[in-house]
């Protein structure tokens, strides 16, 4: 039987009663002062330099109007340069709205970030844990941001019910956002809501196969004289069996955001505690040595019998003040913690070498995070002559405690066999009674210890009435780490170094405001990994960070209604090698892989009652250095060549209150080892989506059906490490019904 918490549920109405205390705020553009006439030409040839005249033209806070057809914003959040319009940004971004996390009944970020084609997922669906691959690179996570702020995330599964936006910034990211934990395939902001001009009271009940019902309180309201307070509340609970096998699931979100905005003053506060349980189960990743398996059901249950809790809490601090029309002081304070009990990670069925049996890891873990984030800055507009400037000037500093410790059962006598031939992944027993026979892992002892803190100064020139935008800048980035042995509490390893990281961004519109070409080169900074290996010279060690690089160019279209981005790029990332010197083997990040690829978006209204949402990726990876050389030139596991998805949304001409929707989602076939020896077949999935608004005694009701991999399609979704691979979900049907009170 489940074990309800009833601790955790107090500590989230704690968390939203001291909240309240706080106030936080979104506000609109300013509009934008003309630009002063260039100044004459004194006796010397020069220009004068003027600080007059020129407003700051955007909040930080400030979001993007949605674009046409709703289901993505014109723009997002590009980190320390703000909120800016995607015709004007040098990088690849798309930011999904609320519209359409609400319409597709997402519950996760993997719901949203399935109509992105730069995007696949590397743990199963339905997996306790969340990971992602973006333009072919890991983003795990914990390695979110929240509001632009780094470190303050929810993990695990983030429930996006309480998101405004979810953006996306493909490409290396830690100099626009801070901390060097991150992915080097791009970035995953979360931004969550604010009341709006107009009050809402929205309900929505819901049931996701095969019987997990839930509720979702949505409330905004605007006070003051002239609506300068703000609250938005969100909360939600959900329980019962999902479409894994004999798993039920439990889910509490509790989150506010308080707002102000005055005069010169934007102040906004966000408290978040969240809850996320299973029982009786948990879908497995698979390790196939021995070559391709016909994948199972994707609702197989390999782990019946265990359990596991998540629970996350976080609060978010901004606030700006305009010192003058052309200068904003800005500041930012946060606080993080994540818990996580029972089974969570290393859930992999193993296929024994000699082929002869299937074996299950089994883990008990609590690992646990508190994570502390500020930032602060300057940012400003000038003139010098005919050129406008917009400079940002930001200090930062995050400090990251965390532990993980476990129990595993390494022993061959403690490992589970399938019942079944080696290659019969159906039907598994429950391996519940050696799970709770499992002692837990001591759960306070801290095991690694992070510190990074910044300094960034960016620059955005712009020419001929912003038809040239040239953004300079650069990152000062300081990275402390400690690890500790997790029986001893001593250090094992510490390192204390620090980079530089440039930018370079271009954006010119030749033809007017329909057309943006672009170009950036963007370098990130990446922590290195300690040597745990005996074999090495330089065991123990923590190496030094190592930095990953980016060329891309591209151009945008926008035909007002419908618009489309056409991206090419190149990332090289340093991977582990063994350098040998002398009569000794050192391990160090001497290896490269290299990433090109072509991407193409598309999102927008195309007729009156028909929109797209989608695109294609083409992505080469190569192995160009590797360790001794071996499998140098191959593509690394788990980066297919060809992605595509393609979502339609359609009114129907019978009944406009009537909305139909496909999407399909098409992954080409990739490799399941870096020896480049066995290759997973390409699949494709149908979702099929229905929505239809009416008035049930006065009140507005949206009821909505979806349904997730429509033809229940048995297919392993992607390779992650080497050999292993991940379950894609079965048919999931979802309903729900949101009512306007």
């Amino acid at each position: 039987m489940k074990k309800k918490t009833s601790r955790t549920k107090k500590s989230l109405l704690y968390a939203l009663i001291g909240s309240s205390l706080f106030w936080q705020v979104p506000v609109s553009y300013a509009e934008e002062a003309p630009a002063p006439a260039p100044a004459e030409q004194t006796a010397a040839g020069s220009r004068e330099f003027t600080l007059e005249g020129v407003e700051v033209t955007a909040s930080r806070e400030t979001l993007p109007p949605a674009y046409a057809g709703g289901q993505v914003a014109r723009g997002g959040n590009l980190g320390i340069l703000g909120n800016k319009d995607f015709m004007n940004t040098p990088f690849s971004i798309v930011s999904y709205t609320a519209e359409t996390i609400e319409n597709q009944q997402a519950a996760t970020l993997q719901d949203v970030l399935s109509n992105d084609a730069s995007i696949r997922f590397t743990t199963s669906s339905g997996h306790a844990n969340e990971n992602f691959s973006i333009r072919g690179f890991d983003v795990n996570y914990e390695h979110l941001y929240f509001n632009g702020m780094f470190g303050l995330a929810p993990e695990n599964r983030v429930p996006v019910e309480f998101l405004e936006r979810v953006e996306v910034l493909k490409g290396p990211s830690s100099f626009l956002y801070g901390g060097v934990n991150t992915s080097v395939g791009g970035a995953i902001n979360l931004v969550p809501k604010r009341a709006g001009e107009e009050d809402i009271t929205n309900f929505t009940t819901s049931y996701t196969s095969e019987a997990h019902l839930g509720g979702h309180l949505d409330i905004g309201r605007r006070f003051g004289k002239n609506k300068e307070w703000g609250i938005r509340f969100n909360g939600l609970y959900a329980d019962g069996d999902t479409a894994t096998d004999g798993q039920s699931r439990e889910r509490l979100l509790a989150a506010l955001g308080l707002d102000y905005r005055h005069d010169r003053w934007r102040l906004s506060l966000d408290a978040y505690g969240s809850q996320e349980s299973f029982d009786n189960g948990y879908i497995s990743m698979y390790n196939l040595p021995q070559g391709y398996v016909k994948a199972p059901d994707g609702s197989t249950n390999a782990y019946k019998g265990i359990s596991g809790t998540s629970r996350n809490n976080g609060l978010l601090f901004k606030g700006e003040y305009d010192l003058r029309d052309n200068l904003t002081a800005y500041a930012s304070f946060g606080q993080a913690s994540n818990r996580q009990t029972g089974m969570s990670t290393g859930n992999h069925v193993r296929l024994l070498a000699d082929g002869t049996a299937l074996r299950r890891n089994l883990w008990k873990q609590y690992m646990w995070s508190d994570t502390t984030s500020a930032e602060a800055g300057l940012r400003g507009s000038y003139q010098t002559g005919s050129v406008k400037h917009e400079l940002v000037l930001n200090a930062s500093n995050t400090v990251i405690d965390s532990g993980n410790p476990n129990n595993y059962l390494v022993a061959p006598a403690l490992w589970y066999a399938w019942p079944g031939s080696s290659v019969d992944l159906s039907n598994p027993d429950s391996i519940g009674s050696i799970f709770d026979s499992v002692a837990w892992p001591e759960k306070g002892r801290k095991t690694s210890e992070t510190n990074l803190s910044g300094l960034l100064l960016a620059d955005t020139l712009s020419f001929d009435e912003e038809k040239v935008q040239l953004t300079l800048g650069i990152r000062r980035q300081n990275v402390e780490t400690k690890n500790f042995n997790a029986t001893t509490g001593n250090t094992s390893s510490a390192y204390d170094s620090h980079a530089n990281t440039p930018v370079v961004g271009l954006v010119i519109k030749p033809w007017g405001e329909s057309v943006s070409l672009y170009a950036n080169y963007i370098e990130m900074l990446s922590p290195g990994t300690t040597i745990t290996n005996a074999a090495y010279a330089n065991n123990g060690t923590v190496l030094a960070p190592y930095k990953s690089k980016q060329h891309e160019f591209g151009a945008k279209w926008d035909q007002g209604r419908f618009a489309n981005t056409l991206s090419f790029f190149q990332i090289t990332k340093p991977s582990l090698a063994d350098t040998v010197i002398g009569n000794e083997t050192f391990r160090d990040y001497d290896g490269e892989q290299k990433n090109r690829g072509i991407e193409w978006s598309a999102f927008g209204q195309v007729a009156k009652n028909l929109r797209l949402l989608g695109g294609v990726t083409y992505l080469r990876s190569e192995l160009v250095r590797t360790d001794k050389g071996t499998n140098q030139g191959n593509t690394p596991y788990g980066v297919p060549k060809w992605m595509m998805n393609a979502g339609v949304e359609w009114d129907t001409p019978w009944n406009e209150d009537v909305t139909l929707s496909l999407r399909a989602v098409y992954t080409g076939t990739q490799y399941l080892d870096n020896a480049n020896t066995t290759k997973l077949p390409s699949w494709v999935r149908y979702d099929f989506g229905a929505r239809y608004k009416t008035n049930v005694n006065n009140v507005p009701v949206t009821f909505r059906a979806n349904i997730e991999n429509l033809f229940d399609k048995h297919y392993w979704a992607g390779a992650f490490n080497d050999s292993h691979v991940t379950l894609g979900g079965p048919r999931t049907v979802k309903l729900s019904a949101t009512m306007q009170l």
